[in-house]
Protein backbone atom coordinates (compact mmCIF):
# COMPACT_ATOMS: atom_id res chain seq x y z
CA UNK A 1 0.00 0.00 0.00
CA UNK A 2 1.01 3.63 -0.65
CA UNK A 3 0.66 6.54 1.54
CA UNK A 4 -0.96 9.17 -0.73
CA UNK A 5 -3.64 11.71 -0.41
CA UNK A 6 -7.16 10.04 -1.59
CA UNK A 7 -9.30 12.84 -1.62
CA UNK A 8 -9.59 15.44 -4.80
CA UNK A 9 -11.03 17.96 -2.88
CA UNK A 10 -7.96 18.03 -0.50
CA UNK A 11 -5.55 17.46 -2.92
CA UNK A 12 -6.99 20.80 -5.10
CA UNK A 13 -6.67 22.38 -1.39
CA UNK A 14 -3.31 21.54 -0.42
CA UNK A 15 -2.06 22.74 -4.43
CA UNK A 16 -3.32 25.94 -4.41
CA UNK A 17 -1.78 26.30 -0.83
CA UNK A 18 1.59 25.19 -1.76
CA UNK A 19 1.75 27.43 -4.60
CA UNK A 20 0.58 30.48 -2.43
CA UNK A 21 3.44 29.83 -0.21
CA UNK A 22 6.22 28.96 -2.29
CA UNK A 23 5.62 31.17 -5.92
CA UNK A 24 6.22 34.76 -4.96
CA UNK A 25 3.38 36.94 -6.33
CA UNK A 26 4.20 39.85 -4.65
CA UNK A 27 5.42 41.37 -7.80
CA UNK A 28 1.61 40.94 -9.38
CA UNK A 29 -1.87 42.84 -8.87
CA UNK A 30 -4.27 40.73 -7.18
CA UNK A 31 -6.26 39.66 -10.36
CA UNK A 32 -3.19 38.27 -12.26
CA UNK A 33 -1.77 36.69 -9.10
CA UNK A 34 -5.01 34.69 -9.42
CA UNK A 35 -4.61 33.83 -12.73
CA UNK A 36 -0.77 33.24 -12.19
CA UNK A 37 -1.66 30.65 -9.11
CA UNK A 38 -3.70 28.88 -12.12
CA UNK A 39 -1.52 29.07 -14.48
CA UNK A 40 1.02 27.32 -12.28
CA UNK A 41 -0.73 24.60 -11.29
CA UNK A 42 -1.29 23.45 -14.86
CA UNK A 43 2.35 23.04 -15.41
CA UNK A 44 4.00 22.60 -11.72
CA UNK A 45 6.48 25.40 -11.72
CA UNK A 46 6.29 28.06 -9.09
CA UNK A 47 8.95 30.43 -11.04
CA UNK A 48 6.65 31.06 -14.15
CA UNK A 49 5.92 33.77 -12.00
CA UNK A 50 9.17 35.62 -13.19
CA UNK A 51 7.87 35.45 -16.62
CA UNK A 52 4.12 36.20 -16.71
CA UNK A 53 4.30 39.56 -18.17
CA UNK A 54 1.26 41.35 -19.11
CA UNK A 55 -0.80 44.76 -19.45
CA UNK A 56 -2.42 46.33 -16.07
CA UNK A 57 -6.37 46.21 -17.48
CA UNK A 58 -6.16 42.67 -19.15
CA UNK A 59 -7.77 40.56 -16.41
CA UNK A 60 -10.32 42.74 -16.24
CA UNK A 61 -11.05 43.33 -20.11
CA UNK A 62 -11.21 39.50 -20.68
CA UNK A 63 -13.42 38.78 -17.73
CA UNK A 64 -15.72 41.93 -18.48
CA UNK A 65 -16.10 40.48 -22.22
CA UNK A 66 -16.93 36.89 -20.99
CA UNK A 67 -19.39 38.43 -19.18
CA UNK A 68 -20.46 39.97 -21.76
CA UNK A 69 -20.99 36.71 -23.97
CA UNK A 70 -17.72 37.07 -25.93
CA UNK A 71 -16.34 33.53 -27.55
CA UNK A 72 -13.02 32.28 -26.76
CA UNK A 73 -10.89 31.91 -29.71
CA UNK A 74 -8.56 29.05 -29.20
CA UNK A 75 -5.31 28.44 -32.12
CA UNK A 76 -5.33 24.58 -31.18
CA UNK A 77 -7.80 22.03 -30.25
CA UNK A 78 -5.75 20.95 -26.58
CA UNK A 79 -6.62 24.90 -25.69
CA UNK A 80 -9.99 24.74 -26.37
CA UNK A 81 -10.11 21.33 -24.74
CA UNK A 82 -8.67 22.96 -21.69
CA UNK A 83 -11.52 25.50 -21.56
CA UNK A 84 -13.19 24.06 -18.44
CA UNK A 85 -17.13 25.54 -19.89
CA UNK A 86 -19.10 25.30 -16.70
CA UNK A 87 -16.36 28.79 -15.36
CA UNK A 88 -17.37 30.34 -18.07
CA UNK A 89 -20.28 32.53 -17.25
CA UNK A 90 -22.43 33.27 -19.61
CA UNK A 91 -22.22 29.72 -21.77
CA UNK A 92 -19.22 31.56 -24.16
CA UNK A 93 -18.85 29.58 -27.07
CA UNK A 94 -15.26 28.42 -27.55
CA UNK A 95 -14.38 27.97 -31.12
CA UNK A 96 -11.28 26.20 -32.89
CA UNK A 97 -11.13 26.57 -36.84
CA UNK A 98 -7.64 24.57 -36.85
CA UNK A 99 -9.76 21.63 -38.39
CA UNK A 100 -12.46 23.17 -40.20
CA UNK A 101 -12.12 21.33 -44.03
CA UNK A 102 -11.29 24.80 -45.65
CA UNK A 103 -8.28 25.54 -43.70
CA UNK A 104 -5.91 23.02 -45.44
CA UNK A 105 -6.51 25.13 -48.70
CA UNK A 106 -6.58 28.30 -47.16
CA UNK A 107 -2.63 27.33 -45.88
CA UNK A 108 -1.81 26.30 -49.13
CA UNK A 109 -3.02 29.85 -50.63
CA UNK A 110 -1.71 32.07 -48.29
CA UNK A 111 1.43 30.23 -47.57
CA UNK A 112 1.33 29.90 -43.95
CA UNK A 113 0.63 27.10 -41.70
CA UNK A 114 -2.55 25.79 -41.11
CA UNK A 115 -3.25 27.43 -37.44
CA UNK A 116 -2.41 30.69 -39.06
CA UNK A 117 -4.83 30.13 -41.42
CA UNK A 118 -7.37 29.07 -39.36
CA UNK A 119 -7.63 32.50 -37.86
CA UNK A 120 -9.56 34.37 -40.83
CA UNK A 121 -12.64 31.91 -40.50
CA UNK A 122 -13.33 33.85 -37.21
CA UNK A 123 -14.67 35.92 -38.85
CA UNK A 124 -16.32 38.61 -36.38
CA UNK A 125 -16.05 36.37 -33.77
CA UNK A 126 -12.71 38.23 -33.56
CA UNK A 127 -14.66 41.67 -32.30
CA UNK A 128 -14.48 42.07 -28.77
CA UNK A 129 -13.18 38.16 -28.36
CA UNK A 130 -10.91 36.68 -25.90
CA UNK A 131 -8.58 34.99 -28.02
CA UNK A 132 -5.83 32.00 -26.80
CA UNK A 133 -2.54 31.09 -28.55
CA UNK A 134 -1.22 28.32 -27.24
CA UNK A 135 1.09 26.32 -29.79
CA UNK A 136 1.61 28.14 -32.75
CA UNK A 137 4.04 31.35 -32.91
CA UNK A 138 2.93 31.89 -36.25
CA UNK A 139 -0.74 32.00 -35.16
CA UNK A 140 0.26 34.82 -32.59
CA UNK A 141 2.41 37.01 -35.50
CA UNK A 142 -0.59 36.53 -37.81
CA UNK A 143 -2.90 37.66 -35.62
CA UNK A 144 -1.41 41.22 -34.99
CA UNK A 145 -0.75 41.21 -38.66
CA UNK A 146 -4.79 40.53 -39.48
CA UNK A 147 -5.17 43.95 -36.77
CA UNK A 148 -2.72 45.91 -38.20
CA UNK A 149 -4.10 45.31 -41.20
CA UNK A 150 -7.74 46.24 -39.89
CA UNK A 151 -9.37 43.27 -38.03
CA UNK A 152 -11.69 43.46 -35.32
CA UNK A 153 -9.79 44.05 -32.27
CA UNK A 154 -10.30 41.11 -29.44
CA UNK A 155 -10.93 42.47 -25.64
CA UNK A 156 -7.83 40.34 -24.18
CA UNK A 157 -4.75 38.41 -26.30
CA UNK A 158 -3.72 35.49 -23.61
CA UNK A 159 -0.53 34.88 -25.98
CA UNK A 160 1.08 31.68 -24.23
CA UNK A 161 2.81 29.54 -27.44
CA UNK A 162 5.50 27.34 -27.24
CA UNK A 163 8.56 26.36 -28.47
CA UNK A 164 12.36 27.16 -29.93
CA UNK A 165 11.57 29.02 -33.37
CA UNK A 166 9.19 31.72 -33.40
CA UNK A 167 7.93 31.71 -29.49
CA UNK A 168 10.07 33.90 -27.92
CA UNK A 169 9.84 36.34 -30.67
CA UNK A 170 5.76 36.33 -30.96
CA UNK A 171 5.18 37.12 -27.28
CA UNK A 172 7.98 40.04 -26.91
CA UNK A 173 5.57 41.43 -30.52
CA UNK A 174 2.79 41.56 -28.21
CA UNK A 175 3.87 42.74 -25.10
CA UNK A 176 4.87 46.38 -27.35
CA UNK A 177 1.19 46.17 -29.02
CA UNK A 178 -1.89 48.33 -27.94
CA UNK A 179 -3.29 45.08 -27.22
CA UNK A 180 -4.76 44.07 -23.43
CA UNK A 181 -2.38 40.46 -23.56
CA UNK A 182 -0.85 38.34 -21.05
CA UNK A 183 2.15 35.93 -22.00
CA UNK A 184 4.52 34.21 -20.50
CA UNK A 185 8.02 35.41 -21.89
CA UNK A 186 10.48 32.64 -23.06
CA UNK A 187 10.36 29.08 -24.44
CA UNK A 188 7.57 28.06 -22.04
CA UNK A 189 4.23 27.71 -22.82
CA UNK A 190 1.64 25.38 -24.19
CA UNK A 191 -2.11 24.30 -23.91
CA UNK A 192 -2.24 23.60 -20.38
CA UNK A 193 -1.13 27.23 -19.29
CA UNK A 194 -3.22 28.59 -21.49
CA UNK A 195 -6.11 27.47 -20.81
CA UNK A 196 -5.48 27.64 -17.03
CA UNK A 197 -5.14 31.28 -17.68
CA UNK A 198 -8.72 31.62 -19.38
CA UNK A 199 -10.07 29.50 -16.97
CA UNK A 200 -8.37 31.67 -14.17
CA UNK A 201 -9.75 34.51 -15.86
CA UNK A 202 -13.74 33.06 -16.84
CA UNK A 203 -13.86 32.89 -13.06
CA UNK A 204 -12.60 34.27 -9.97
CA UNK A 205 -13.48 30.80 -7.78
CA UNK A 206 -10.26 28.79 -7.20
Amino acid sequence: MYDYEHDGAEIYRQSFATIRAEADLSGLPEDVAQVAVRMIHACGQVDLVADVAFSPDVVRAGRKALESGAPVLCDAQMVASGVTRKRLPAFNEVVCTLNDPRTPDLAREMGTTRTAAAMHLWGDRLDGAVVAIGNAPTALFHLLEMIRDGAPRPAAVIGIPVGFIGAVESKEALTVSDLEFLVVRGRRGGSAITAAAVNAIASTAE
